[in-house]
C-alpha cells in the first residue's frame, strides 16, 4: 500500500533516518565551546540528545589539538546548547546520515 499523506511520509522518513543513526559515533559542539563525542542513544521533541560513552573536549585556540578528553560516560545535552552535530564519517555505511552525497 502507498501512503497518501505527505506529512506522515516525511515524518516517517525522518524517524527512519534518526533510527539509522542510533549507536553511531557523534560529535556535538555546544554553545560554551565544548565538544562531546559519544554514541547517539536517543533524542526527544525538544532536541535534547543522550550520548553514551561520552567524552568531553574543551575549547582550544588550535582546533587540531584539543588536548586530553574528560570521560563522562552517559551524558544529556540540552537541545538549546547544541550548535552542531556531526556523525563520524568513518562509521557511515551506504550513505546513512545527514548531508552525505553518494
Amino acid at each position: 500500500m502507498e501512503q497518501t499523506d505527505p506529512d506522515l511520509s516525511s515524518s516517517s522518513q525522518a524517524r527512519q533516518k534518526l533510527e539509522g543513526l542510533l549507536n553511531k559515533n557523534m560529535r556535538i559542539r555546544m554553545t560554551d565551546g565544548r565538544t562531546l563525542v559519544g554514541l547517539f542513544l536517543c533524542t526527544d521533541r525538544d532536541c535534547n540528545v543522550i550520548l553514551g560513552s561520552a567524552q568531553e573536549f574543551l575549547k582550544s585556540a588550535d582546533t587540531f589539538s584539543q588536548g586530553e578528553p574528560r570521560v563522562l560516560g552517559l551524558a544529556m545535552i540540552p537541545g538549546h546548547h547544541v550548535v552542531s552535530i556531526e556523525v563520524e564519517a568513518d562509521i557511515l555505511e551506504d550513505g546513512q546520515g545527514f548531508g552525505v552525497d553518494n
